[in-house]
């Protein structure tokens, strides 16, 4: 099974992608964003607690995150591979990931990191916010904390997976269609290997 991580700060396009990586090579596909919503929208013990932190700008503690994965990356024992957006946000949460998925001797192939100036990310997650119904997209001081939170936890995480030789920077500034080539583009080198 192959395991690919879309990585970058909220806005990059991460979602975009995954959705067009998912239709094309069948892979399942888990987003913590979206299972985080699903549960506050089912107002589950575990949605209330999520919405707190995310109204905040804030991210979910890690052990909340790793628990709610580790249910969901059950479920695909069958699929091809797997298309991780939102996780890891941490050195703790790519430790756990890591671990998880060598119990089954199992790995992260690739990291995708999509990079994209903050300016843009701001104007791109308050567009979203116009059609998104996530009050975290419409407020530009809780986006700008957003953006400060990725930079300070989950950016030096691409240092962690350049050294493991995994890690492929992609300009997310391109058009959707030429990101797309970029991915496969990385996506072939690593099966290649």
């Amino acid at each position: 099974m192959m395991h690919i991580v879309l990585f970058g700060p909220p806005g990059a396009g991460k979602g975009t992608q995954a959705g067009l990586l998912k239709e094309r090579l069948r892979f399942a596909y888990i987003a913590t964003g979206d299972l985080f919503r699903q549960h506050m929208k089912e107002q589950t013990e575990l949605g209330r607690l999520a919405q707190t932190y995310i109204d905040r700008g804030d991210l979910v503690p890690d052990e909340v995150t790793i628990e709610m994965l580790k249910n969901e990356v059950n479920k695909f024992s069958g699929a091809p591979g797997i298309i991780f957006d939102g996780f890891p946000r941490t050195t703790v949460q790519a430790e756990a990931l890591e671990k998880m998925l060598g119990e089954n001797g199992e790995k992260i192939n690739l990291v995708l990191a999509l990079e994209v100036p903050e300016d843009v990310l701001i104007q791109r997650i308050l567009n979203r916010g116009k059609t998104s119904g996530r009050s975290d997209d419409t407020d530009r001081k809780t986006i700008i904390k957003r953006l400060k939170k990725y930079k300070e936890v989950t950016e030096p995480l691409k240092d962690y997976y350049r050294k493991k030789e995994v890690l492929h920077v992609i300009d997310g500034l391109q058009d959707i269609e030429a990101v797309h080539r970029d991915i496969l583009q990385a996506l072939e080198k690593t099966v290649g290997r």
